[in-house]
């Protein structure tokens, strides 16, 4: 069957551990599973999160911000989630259009309506079938990142975690709003053990795929 699954959240929110607990979950009932990832997922949106997620990089303008985002996404819309969409399978990605609705918009204050433009020219209309939001208190989210990205020595990747808490705020509480809005998103309380946490969206999806809901 195919389906389109994305994850969203703060920094630290737990999406990547999650969408592997999910991978599995979803294999062991014979589906067949992509997972990937924004900004990348391929060579040359890999190449673009370089530039992107670079600390070093502090004079980068929004709209500039924005179009990388953007190129990224439509590259790896073309060479990797359309395709095993058309296959049959099952796509997770962690971050999609949401992620630039939320960072660029609410976290950069650009137009949304030149944003959903983009994301729909970018994507040519792809669209999730459901998205997790993973809901997770935004300093604990951030300590957390900070440790990951030392401990898997990615500190080259650390561009948003050096943004002030004031911003990180805006980003939790516009992702809410959205999912306030958008039928399409199951928010997730993302504290507690990272089990526990993979049970309650097992749960989500395997209702999501007995009933539609």
């Amino acid at each position: 069957m195919s389906l389109f699954i994305t994850f969203e959240g703060i920094e630290g929110s737990g999406k990547t551990t999650q969408l592997r607990y999910l991978q599995k979950h979803l294999a062991s009932k014979g589906l067949d599973v992509v997972a990937t990832r924004e900004p990348g997922g391929c060579a040359i949106a890999d190449g673009i999160r370089a530039l992107l997620l670079d600390p070093g990089n502090t004079t980068m303008v929004p709209h500039a911000e924005l179009l990388l985002y953007s190129a990224a996404r439509a590259q790896h819309v073309a060479e990797i989630i359309r395709p095993a969409l058309q296959a049959g399978k099952v796509v997770l990605c962690d971050r999609f259009t949401d992620a630039t609705t939320i960072y660029q918009g609410v976290g950069r204050d650009l137009d949304f309506g030149q944003l959903e433009a983009i994301n729909r020219f970018a994507t040519q209309g792809l669209a999730p079938d459901m998205t997790l939001l993973l809901d997770y208190p935004v300093r604990d989210g951030l300590q957390r990142a900070l440790a990951r990205n030392r401990a898997d020595n990615i500190e080259d990747e650390g561009r948003f975690e050096m943004e002030s808490l004031a911003f990180h705020e805006r980003i939790r509480e516009g992702y809410l709003e959205l999912a306030r809005r958008d039928a399409r998103f199951r928010v997730v309380d993302a504290c507690g053990a990272e089990q526990e946490v993979a049970e309650r969206i097992a749960a989500a999806i395997d209702r999501f795929l007995e009933t539609g809901e």
